[in-house]
């Protein structure tokens, strides 16, 4: 695959992370249960896997049908109001939408969507990058003509 050989072909980097103590002791139980050696083995799948699958999604064209499902934190300042205005502005493949409080903070949504891919992407990378979504997730399946 094209990032093995890439990390085979480079030395490796070393960078800092900056996280959560619940999310690393997560991904430390995650670790030790799958068998990995270091944090630094499981960081690395991990990129990899997200890399693999942003790749994958970009080679998706066409006409779609999508669900984008996301969680976030309704406390954070802006958000709500930033959710609404990226949602009207792509009234154009946004079908409908679904809300539900988790609890006092956490609130998740799910989004159905109908459209060419790029606008569907467009909708969920906009969502994604709004501080204060913890979870993001788009599905699509074809349309058939």
């Amino acid at each position: 695959m094209w990032v093995d050989q890439m990390e085979n072909e480079q030395e490796l980097m070393r960078i800092g992370v900056s996280l959560p103590d619940n999310l690393l002791t997560r991904f430390d139980d995650i670790l030790a249960k799958r068998g990995y050696s270091s944090r630094s083995e499981g960081i690395r799948d991990a990129i990899r896997s997200y890399i693999r699958y942003y790749e994958w999604t970009s080679e998706v064209k066409g006409s779609r049908v999508g669900v984008i499902s996301l969680t976030y934190n309704h406390n954070q300042r802006g958000l709500v109001d930033e959710l609404a205005n990226i949602q009207h502005k792509h009234l154009d493949v946004i079908r409908s939408s679904l809300h539900m409080h988790v609890d006092a903070e956490l609130c998740m949504e799910v989004i159905m969507l109908q459209g060419d891919v790029s606008e569907v992407k467009l909708v969920a990378e906009g969502l994604m990058a709004l501080k204060g979504v913890q979870h993001l997730k788009l599905t699509t399946i074809s349309v058939e003509e």
